[in-house]
């Protein structure tokens, strides 16, 4: 078993209307974002995004991109991450 980090970036964002939100994205995989109301909100839709981008990874020719520049490490080992 594998574990692969990838960073991701959570910025302030406004709705239309003009109330707050939160942009999420991660750099390594394109097109992979989403938003949330607050930061931890934007934190949690964003892994959940990264885990349904790398399952469709797993079944490419081209793998899990694994690139520090961007963000992305991999170890062969079980790993956990925690934010604070």
């Amino acid at each position: 078993m594998k574990s692969y980090i990838f960073s991701v970036v959570v910025e302030e964002d406004k709705f239309e209307d003009g109330s707050m939100a939160y942009h999420a994205h991660c750099p390594a995989l394109q097109g992979c974002h989403t938003w949330g109301h607050t930061p931890e909100e934007a934190l949690i839709n964003i892994q959940e995004a990264v885990e349904l981008y790398v399952e469709d990874l797993i079944d490419s020719p081209d793998g899990i991109p694994v690139d520090p520049e961007k963000g992305v490490l991999e170890r062969d080992t079980p790993s956990v991450v925690v934010n604070v």
